[in-house]
């Protein structure tokens, strides 16, 4: 079976990400967009990062156009508008898809691990969130609607377990 460790999705600049970098830590996966009713959630998700990373947390962005084509930029378009809106510092990596046959497989990893609602995988909508525990293993899915903030308890308790982190 595929860690996810084993995966290297593409950086914004076309490069390998290779999660493997993230070993040990715990992670926030969410499919983003500049242009959805809830992109005011970059300014939670870096106030999440900006508290906890020297902890071992990470947040990784990953622009999404699949929903109401919501992230029409490109990679440049999209670096610009994160940093001068929401002043955000955590990776944001290349536009993916999320769902259908070109979906990314981070994603397809994570939807396996964590269905959603009635086993259903499809992801339904921007910002969905996936936070990962330090052995790489999703702990939790949460919609959209569900704001980073609401996240600060299980990111805490996340932080503080002591998962192996082989795999």
């Amino acid at each position: 079976m595929t860690s996810l460790y084993d995966l290297a999705p593409r950086a914004a600049d076309g490069t390998p990400h290779p999660l493997a970098q993230h070993r040990g830590r715990v992670v926030l996966v969410v499919n983003t967009a500049s242009k959805c009713g809830f992109t005011r959630q970059y300014e939670d998700l870096e106030r999440l990062w900006r508290r906890h990373r020297d902890e071992g947390f990470v947040v990784l962005g990953f622009p999404c156009n699949q929903f109401g084509r919501q992230e029409p930029g490109d990679a440049a378009e999209i670096a610009r508008f994160c940093s001068l809106t929401y002043d955000v510092t955590f990776p944001v990596l290349a536009k993916v898809d999320v769902n259908g046959e070109q979906a990314d497989p981070v994603f397809v990893h994570l939807k396996r691990e964590k269905p959603g609602l009635f086993g259903t995988s499809r992801i339904k909508w921007n910002f969905t969130k996936f936070l990962i525990g330090r052995s790489g293993r999703a702990i939790r899915r949460y919609s959209p609607i569900i704001k980073p903030a609401g996240l600060e308890a299980d990111i805490a308790s996340a932080l503080a377990a002591k998962e192996s982190t082989a795999g």
